[in-house]
């Protein structure tokens, strides 16, 4: 080959954050220490929703998934000792997202940055709402509300940070919420017209300098591990937003019309089953979003290996560095031009996908657009279905897994022969802390300064001015996150999304003879037994957890085993589930947890149904209502939990959604002290 120049490498970051601010700045400085090039910031559920450490809802969630950020003093200790105008920085904030980026901006101006230094900050903040409403649930504010403090933030940045991206319209969780390529790049091409007409309508931005908006506006995909179908879907995305920015926008500058994206490969589709699986799901995850150079993505995260298991550590994030760093300067990718250039199969396939994808945005745009199609469930109950109906594909054996439906002997694994060692854990006493230290910033600030912002923002807010200016006062005056999230409930008020659950259409065949039906005629036994017309399971997520895939696809396939399903969605507390409960008069409780704060909620749901009366065990007491509990929960946490009184813990290994609905089933009858049925699950 002809010598040419290699290209630049993308940037490689890792999705890192815990505990505290200190513990995560650490952390940070470490891994850009072992050739990091960026940063992506985790923030833990409290400060995704808006709520304080000290909030009833944010009990057992205080520094789980992500780092705790509640006021100015914790960014300022996320960013010490890392020069703010040298780094790229993601956040992954949506609904608090401008409350984040305020504080970012005063933390450069504390690092001595004026206001052309603060003009050269580059980064990204997700501040995709969409997406929240219809897949990860951390969503606060209705659509009408979320859309203008986007739109406020996009405007504000054009003028005064031209350099940082502040949406990344985010495809991501579509996937993980069962989307289809189609349907991850229709809905996530529909959320950007929303976004781009209302920043449009809003007057804000000079005509002029509309393209400006749209050069600004990135994407954060999803990989998953069919790479091929992947990077097609890549090459999709960009010729379509060519065709929409310059078509629908009128944007002449084919720079400014440039797709721009990051990626996370596919993390809720690793294994619990065979671990060790996970690196080559991961390695080949990336290559869909890195082999194409017309399509490569912008940066790229990966998860880790053991992300089925619990928080990994600093050592799985390392590794999962190194697969990026070995691709970029070990293998020749980055000295070719595109490889797959004239290739006649990916060009039929990419063909294919844009077709597929410009009908299903003009159906969404018949409907009055994204934010229409969320408030009336239809993008969630499409979602749900297409979940549904991959999960039946895995079941029946015909999508396979290796390791989890196939190929399921293997040798004993020296990787987690440890399982205690294997993944990271929070200290139980870290809670305690942060809140503590909340309560002394509040005891030392100006508390008449707090307060006149907060009277401000919610002013702003009743009107139609900007928030940004408003925002940043409240940041500089050192109002907490919960505080400015609290003035916009006030004004704007909050928000529960569609759950999807009861349009979804049976997806699991039941003729006689089939695992569902003999589940069916074990619910119907047993609720003849029972004295009851139909057997009743609440499905709840305690906490701040929106990760509902699992507990919505429980939900459906309940529902089509004959049980009568209440399903509340998400965000809810112990107290309200036990209400619901009791309210209901249900045979079971199944709580659905993936954020690590199972060992607070759980036992507390168990401690308040006892205390009405519930006998949550076999044995003599009250109405017995056992419980059984779902989600990423370490061996010895499950043990715990069982000790703790649940009937039942499944992990990501339970994958027979049938199976595990059968279960529910024994769990009832033992319960209630009747004889198993000879009927297998």
């Amino acid at each position: 080959m002809t010598e040419r120049q290699k290209d630049r490498p993308w940037l490689m970051r890792t999705y890192a954050g815990h505990s505290t601010a200190e513990a995560s700045n650490e952390l940070y400085r470490r891994n850009l220490a072992k050739g990091q090039t960026g940063l992506s910031v985790a923030f833990d559920l409290p400060t995704q929703t808006g709520y304080d450490p000290d909030h009833i809802l944010a009990r057992g969630e205080v520094g789980r998934v992500g780092v705790p950020v509640s006021h100015l003093g914790d960014m300022r200790r996320l960013f010490q000792d890392i020069p703010l105008d040298q780094m790229n920085t993601s956040m992954t904030i949506n609904a608090t997202a401008m409350w984040l980026l305020a504080l970012y901006e005063v933390v450069a101006e504390e690092q001595g940055l004026d206001k052309e230094g603060i003009a050269k900050l580059s980064g990204t903040t997700q501040n995709d709402i969409v997406k929240e409403y219809l897949s990860r649930g951390t969503h606060v504010f209705p659509p009408g509300p979320s859309l203008r403090l986007t739109t406020d933030m996009i405007t504000y940045t054009v003028a005064h940070l031209p350099k940082w991206n502040p949406i990344n319209i985010c495809s991501y969780h579509l996937q993980e919420a069962g989307a289809t390529p189609v349907q991850e790049i229709a809905y996530a091409m529909s959320t950007a017209i929303a976004v781009l007409d209302a920043v449009r309508d809003s007057g804000q931005v000079p005509p002029e300098r509309f393209g400006e908006v749209v050069a600004r506006i990135s994407f954060f995909v999803n990989a998953g591990v069919r790479f091929v179908e992947e990077m097609c879907k890549m090459r999709a995305f960009g010729r379509i937003w060519d065709k929409i920015t310059r078509e629908r926008y009128g944007i002449e500058n084919d720079k400014q019309r440039r797709f721009r994206y990051g990626v996370q490969v596919n993390s809720l589709g690793l294994t619990e089953a065979q671990p060790e699986n996970n690196v080559q799901r991961i390695v080949l995850e990336m290559l869909a979003v890195t082999l194409s150079k017309d399509a490569r993505a912008r940066a790229v995260q990966l998860p880790a290996w053991n992300e089925a298991l619990g928080l990994p550590r600093p050592w799985d994030q390392q590794w999962s560095l190194r697969i990026q760093q070995v691709l970029a300067h070990e293998s020749d990718l980055l000295e070719y031009e595109d490889i797959f250039a004239g290739s006649h199969v990916i060009e039929a396939k990419v063909d294919a996908l844009v077709a597929d994808c410009l009908a299903e945005i003009e159906r969404i745009q018949e409907m009055g657009g994204a934010m229409a199609a969320v408030e009336s469930g239809y993008l969630k109950s499409q979602l749900v279905s297409a979940h549904a109906e991959r999960r039946a594909r895995i079941e029946a054996g015909e999508e396979k897994i290796v390791g989890v439906n196939c190929y399921e002997g293997t040798e004993p694994n020296p990787l987690t022969a440890d399982l205690d060692t294997a993944i990271m854990t929070v200290d139980p006493a870290n809670e305690a802390r942060v809140v503590q230290a909340l309560h002394d910033w509040r005891d030392n600030r100006d508390e008449g300064r707090a307060q006149e912002s907060l009277s401000v923002l919610k002013k702003t807010a009743a009107g139609d001015g900007n928030l940004f200016a408003a925002t940043l006062e409240c940041a500089r005056a050192g109002v907490t996150t919960g505080e400015w999230a609290w003035a916009l409930r006030d004004v704007f008020g909050e928000f529960r999304a569609p759950t999807g659950v009861s349009s979804a259409p049976l997806a699991v065949a039941a003729e006689e003879g089939s695992p569902l039906a003999t589940v069916r005629e074990k619910v119907a036994k047993t609720a003849a037994e029972l004295g009851s017309g139909k057997l009743r399971l609440l499905v709840g997520k305690p906490g701040l957890d929106g990760h509902s895939n699992g507990a919505e696809q429980i939900a459906v396939r309940a529902r089509d085993a004959g049980f009568e399903v209440i399903y509340q969605g998400i965000r809810l507390t112990p107290e309200q589930i036990v209400a619901a409960a009791v309210a209901e008069d249900v045979h079971c409780v199944g709580l659905s947890i993936l954020s690590g704060s199972h060992a607070e909620l759980v036992p507390d749901v168990l401690a308040r149904l006892r205390r009405t009366g519930v006998d949550t065990t076999p044995g003599p007491g009250g109405p017995p209502i056992p419980v059984i509990v779902g989600g990423i929960i370490p061996s010895a946490d499950a043990t715990a939990l069982r000790e703790a009184g649940v009937a039942a813990v499944f992990t990501p290994k339970d994958f027979g959604i049938t199976e595990i609905i059968g279960r529910i089933v024994d769990e009832i009858r033992k319960a209630n002290r009747l004889d198993p049925l000879e009927v297998p699950a």
